[in-house]
């Protein structure tokens, strides 16, 4: 699970619609028209989210590296290159066309601009101030399938597919596949890819004779990322290759775990280099490799999409979390519910200095717990990355404080602190350690919930974060003001500056925080000042109500009811919500941060 800084600083603007592109052509490797700068925004258009956006330039300290480690971090550099890639091109299907476009502009303020927005919005999509989604560049309007589904491809016929089909819904549903219509120009073209890369043939046996036999079929298929994406997975499994070969002498654990994660870009089985990771225990680096969260995935929440962390530890902060982590199984026995699991006592957790993100995981990441599948973590645990030098960045928390004390009564304001933020964000991810991890039938929570699973998973970490707060001031963890402090970052959490769209997992678990903290009393607005008054006293009650019911609605797995309960928290009041919105707004001098790395030379 990847977590984004400041749930009250939501990036969300004024936009045009450009001249509409023609039909996307069919077949496996078709990528839309080459662009021009006809239907592209003006400098008029772009400059109000120009206007808004921050530039965080991240470089930490790295005299302490070996040799070893700086020559696998060049190599790491050049995988997270590719990860980018990838990750734009899964998100939209004239990504290569319009980054071709970018990258040919030249210098003046128009291609400065578009370059800008590019970068922040990792393709030619822009997320706007009014939180809608436009392209600024002319190209065609977002598809909630992106290109891992047919593009432009409905819930509806994917689902009559699924149903006609049942055989077939593990593989199109699969994490890491890539899901086509069976055309002769895309299979042929898969086919090719085999003969052209041996080696996928060998780790995906009898994938060559299923492609065969679609040739005189209909309908939908799927194959593994590895195939879709051949070229450049086998260019990142050499890179991954050469990194180990560099860093062995001096982190043998780290050069295992390239060596694995190299192979499982090939395989799209993770489990191998998974293991590796979780139970190694590396020198100075750590890297996050490979597609994990289907946040982008808008269709069926099912397909994941690729990002590479590059990230220095903290020693002695991390070994202060671990000492204070304690015995994690008494807060799975603290939990508001029945079905009570064992879990390790012990987890990997590490403080780190990002060097740079590329992917799903760049844009103010904060911290990652990894890796999702259930059985995987049964077996070795998760590991979890705490970025510190994005959550402690005195720029970034200005922003968040700003925006908290333009809607907190003065009794308040100075409740949050930076320190807050980031224990609240350690225990957060404890937290998709801790509770229920599949659904009463046995199903994961995903194929249960569908797309309400995201949401309902963020929120029981966020609620698991202030529920165990409780406990942790029994045992010295926090003070009294700290707790304060930590419950402040729960409120902050949730307040937002737009009205979140349904697609927005983690804005729409935070108006559902923000709604039942309204209902039960935790919060209300004084109407002469247009700003919330907290009352604490009903903070643990309210949290336990709510977490309660959100682990009854994971263990249950009834898709429909989590929806009722999704709707039923997810009002807008016009006369409240907008008000508080249009506050934060007012007070944010910035929306939006542009983070530069000098890793990267930038």
């Amino acid at each position: 699970m990847l977590k984004l800084l400041g749930g009250i600083a939501l990036i969300a603007a004024v936009a045009c619609g450009p001249r509409p592109s023609p039909a996307p052509s069919r077949g496996a490797q078709a990528r839309g028209p080459t662009l021009t700068l006809d239907g592209a925004w003006t400098v008029a258009q772009a400059q109000p989210l120009v206007d808004k956006t921050q530039t965080v330039r991240l470089a930490p300290e790295l005299s302490h590296l070996t040799p070893g480690e700086r020559g696998a971090v060049a190599k790491l550099l050049e995988v997270g290159a590719i990860m980018q890639e990838l990750y734009e091109e899964q998100r939209h299907i004239d990504a290569p066309a319009a980054r071709a476009l970018v990258a040919s502009l030249g210098d003046s303020p128009l291609a400065d601009h578009l370059k800008l927005l590019y970068r922040l919005f990792h393709g030619p999509i822009a997320n706007t101030l009014e939180n809608k989604r436009v392209p600024f560049l002319g190209v065609r309007p977002i598809a909630p399938g992106k290109t891992v589904y047919p593009w432009g491809i409905e819930a509806a016929e994917l689902d009559a597919f699924l149903a006609a089909h049942p055989d077939q819904r593990d593989a199109l549903l699969a994490p890491r596949t890539v899901v086509r219509r069976a055309d002769s120009a895309a299979i042929a073209a898969d086919l090719a890819t085999l003969d052209r890369h041996p080696v996928l043939d060998t780790l995906h046996p009898g994938l060559r004779g299923k492609l065969e036999a679609l040739r005189s079929t209909s309908g939908l298929y799927a194959v593994p990322y590895s195939v879709a994406y051949a070229d450049r997975l086998v260019r990142a499994h050499h890179l991954l290759a050469a990194a180990a070969d560099a860093v062995h002498g001096d982190d043998p654990e780290l050069a295992g775990y390239l060596r694995n994660r190299g192979r499982d870009l090939l395989s799209d089985d993770y489990e191998s280099g998974d293991a590796a990771w979780i139970t190694a225990n590396f020198r100075n680096l750590n890297v996050q490799i490979g597609s994990y969260e289907s946040y982008d995935d808008e269709l069926h929440g099912a397909k994941t999409f690729f990002s590479l962390s590059l990230l220095a530890r903290r020693p002695a902060e991390s070994e202060a979390v671990r000492a204070a982590l304690g015995d994690l199984q008494a807060f799975e026995d603290a939990l508001p519910y029945k079905q009570q699991k064992r879990v390790r006592d012990r987890i990997p957790v590490g403080v780190y200095d990002v060097l740079a993100d590329f992917g799903q995981a760049r844009g103010g990441n904060t911290a990652t717990i990894l890796p999702n599948e259930a059985y995987i973590a049964r077996r070795y645990g998760r590991t979890i990355l705490l970025r510190a030098n994005i959550m402690r960045d005195p720029t970034l928390f200005d922003v968040v404080e700003g925006s908290w004390r333009a809607v907190i009564t003065p009794a308040h304001e100075r409740d949050l602190t930076a320190d807050a933020t980031f224990h609240r964000t350690l225990w957060h991810e404890i937290g998709h350690y801790l509770g229920v991890d599949k659904a009463s039938d046995g199903r994961t929570l995903a194929a249960a919930l569908g797309d309400t699973a995201d949401l309902l998973e963020e929120m029981k970490a966020d609620l698991v974060s202030l529920f165990v707060a409780k406990l942790l001031r029994t045992r010295g963890y926090y003070d009294d003001m700290k707790l304060r402090a930590l419950y402040a970052a729960g409120i902050n959490r949730v307040l937002l500056n737009n009205r979140p769209r349904r697609d927005q997992p983690y804005q729409t678990m935070q108006l559902m925080q923000w709604n039942f903290f309204l209902e039960r009393g935790v919060l209300r607005l004084d109407a002469a000042t247009h700003q919330f008054v907290i009352d604490y006293a009903r903070y643990h009650e309210t949290v336990s109500e709510l977490l309660a019911r959100v682990l009854a609605l994971q263990h249950a797995g009834d898709k429909a009811e989590a929806t009722r309960f999704v709707d039923q928290y997810t009002r807008w009041d016009a006369t409240l919500h907008d008000v508080i919105a249009k506050r934060i707004r007012d007070a944010q001098r910035y929306r939006y941060t542009v983070f530069r790395y000098a890793a990267l030379g930038e």
